[in-house]
């Protein structure tokens, strides 16, 4: 009876003191917080300077250090179709908030079913914060190409009578898979030329090295409105406000053609839920301000936001759709 009394008073007082401790957790999470960020953050682009998503980076570096508090550097990773940068963060980096990932939907969502081997894990390796873009590409060609719409270029691909390639920001981006998809359904061989970001494809398009590229409708926009790239229709289901006269790839003759590219923020796995979420209620601040959606919006990619359980959701579905896109073109990389 003594001994029942004694486990029973044991298990008590064991008891109140896993509850003491869990209390006492609780505010050094809270500080924890509130004490984030204390030092610089760096913020990891997958990509080299001067496309679009360093400068979706540029933008944002600006509105978070004068949010947070704390300094901001954008570091441009670029190789590897985006895998070298995101495999940085998701396997070397701190799970600590002092590294933000700017995640492409390429590294993100395709290069799992394009390359034989990855080096992490999007899916576990990666906690999601805030879908950050949206966005439509725009095809479109170097004027000495002398085609002015979609059905001019299928005929002169089919004709043979020039060798036509088409460049990308890389293997697996948005960009290339749209340009194996129009291959797919249009039954064309323009040949991919990958590049080390959107930056030097785009100067090799308007240089003539290479003919044909699906870009980023920000990105491309200033060289279409100066003559000095011609498009042809962009791959959204409705025109673009910004080339109202364009038309969809299904209206130019591409049957059932749709294809959206995504960014968005992640840290490493195991990184505290409470910075997770003060970054995510920072960047969805950042997006309310008007001034903001008016530079955000000129990239040609709407404002978005969001929890970060909607951009993992998001992820999960892209790796099926997009990784459906790379299976149907046949494509694989080592």
């Amino acid at each position: 009876m003594q001994r029942s009394t004694l486990m029973r008073k044991t298990v008590h007082i064991l008891t109140l003191a896993a509850l003491a401790a869990l209390a006492a957790l609780a505010p050094l999470a809270s500080q924890a917080q509130d004490a984030y960020p204390s030092k610089t953050i760096r913020f990891v682009v997958p990509y080299p300077p001067g496309g679009p998503t360093d400068l979706m980076a540029r933008l944002l570096q600006t509105e978070l250090q004068s949010r947070l508090g704390a300094t901001v550097i954008v570091d441009n990773k670029g190789g590897a179709g985006g895998n070298l940068g995101s495999a940085e963060v998701a396997k070397q980096a701190p799970a600590d908030g002092y590294t933000l990932l700017l995640a492409a939907s390429g590294p993100m969502a395709v290069n799992s079913t394009l390359y034989k081997s990855m080096p992490f894990n999007p899916l576990t390796d990666l906690a999601p914060v805030i879908q950050i873009s949206s966005f439509p590409l725009v095809l479109e060609v170097n004027p000495k190409v002398g085609v002015t719409t979609v059905k001019e270029l299928v005929a002169l691909a089919k004709s043979k009578k020039v060798e036509l390639s088409f460049a990308s920001a890389g293997n697996g981006t948005p960009q290339h898979l749209a340009g194996e998809l129009f291959n797919t359904q249009m039954d064309t061989h323009v040949a991919h030329i990958p590049y080390r970001g959107a930056g030097p494809a785009l100067n090799d398009l308007l240089g003539g090295q290479v003919q044909v590229m699906f870009d980023i409708l920000g990105s491309s926009l200033p060289y279409i409105q100066s003559g000095k790239l011609t498009p042809l229709a962009v791959t959204s289901a409705k025109r673009s406000p910004a080339l109202p006269n364009v038309p969809t790839m299904a209206e130019a003759g591409v049957a059932g053609y749709e294809f959206t590219g995504w960014h968005g923020i992640a840290v490493r796995a195991g990184t505290p839920a409470a910075i997770i979420e003060k970054l995510n209620a920072t960047l969805n601040a950042i997006f309310k301000d008007p001034e903001f959606r008016k530079k955000w919006e000129a990239l040609g990619t709407p404002v978005v936001g969001g929890t970060a359980a909607q951009f993992g959701e998001l992820i999960k579905r892209d790796t099926v759709r997009l990784g459906k896109v790379v299976k149907d073109a046949g494509v694989t990389l080592d």
